[in-house]
C-alpha cells in the first residue's frame, strides 16, 4: 500500500508541476497529508525518493505554522550541465534509485533514446551487481554510469 500512496502522491505533485507554468509548486505538508489520509512522514519519503536532482527536482522547505514545500522542477541543458551532472549529481556513489531516476529524466529531457535507457537502466540494476558479487556497488555504479554518460552524449559520434 505503501507504494502505491507514494505513486499517487508523486502524480499528484507531477501533474501540479505540469500545470505550473514556471515549473514550481508551492504546498504545505499538512494539506498534502490531508488529502491523501496519510501521515507527513509519507509525504517526505516521497519527496527525499522520487523529487531529487538525479530525478530533475529540487525541493525547499519550511516547517512551522506557516510552512511549505516548494518544488522546482530543473532544467537540464547538456551544454552546459555536463560537469555539473558528473560531479553534483552523479558524485562518487550512485544508488540504484538515484541511477534510474537520472536516466529517466535524461530521457525525459530528450538525451538519451529509449535503447539508451533501457540499456543504462539494466546497468543500473541492483541484480546486475549482485550477479557479479561486488563491494561497493554505489561508487562502482556511479563510475560505470559517467563513463556511458560521457559516451553517449558526445558529439562527435
Amino acid at each position: 500500500m505503501m507504494s502505491s500512496m507514494s505513486n499517487k502522491i508523486e502524480m499528484y505533485l507531477k501533474v501540479m508541476l505540469d500545470r505550473a507554468s514556471n515549473g514550481v509548486i508551492e504546498v504545505q505538508r499538512s494539506e498534502l497529508a490531508d488529502i491523501f489520509d496519510c501521515v507527513p512522514s509519507q509525504i517526505n519519503y516521497v519527496l527525499g525518493t522520487r523529487f531529487t536532482p538525479a530525478h530533475g527536482y529540487k525541493v525547499e522547505s519550511r516547517r512551522g505554522g506557516g510552512g511549505f514545500l516548494r518544488i522546482i522542477r530543473l532544467n537540464f541543458e547538456p551544454d552546459t550541465d555536463f560537469q555539473h551532472l558528473f560531479e553534483e549529481i552523479i558524485g562518487e556513489e550512485l544508488s540504484q534509485n538515484q541511477g534510474e531516476g537520472l536516466i529517466e529524466r535524461l530521457f525525459q529531457e530528450g538525451v538519451l533514446t529509449k535503447r539508451e535507457k533501457l540499456i543504462l537502466k539494466q546497468i543500473c540494476s541492483m541484480s546486475f551487481f549482485n550477479r557479479l558479487g561486488l563491494e561497493d556497488q554505489e561508487f562502482l555504479r556511479a563510475k560505470i554510469i559517467q563513463a556511458a554518460l560521457a559516451t553517449v552524449m558526445r558529439e562527435d559520434l
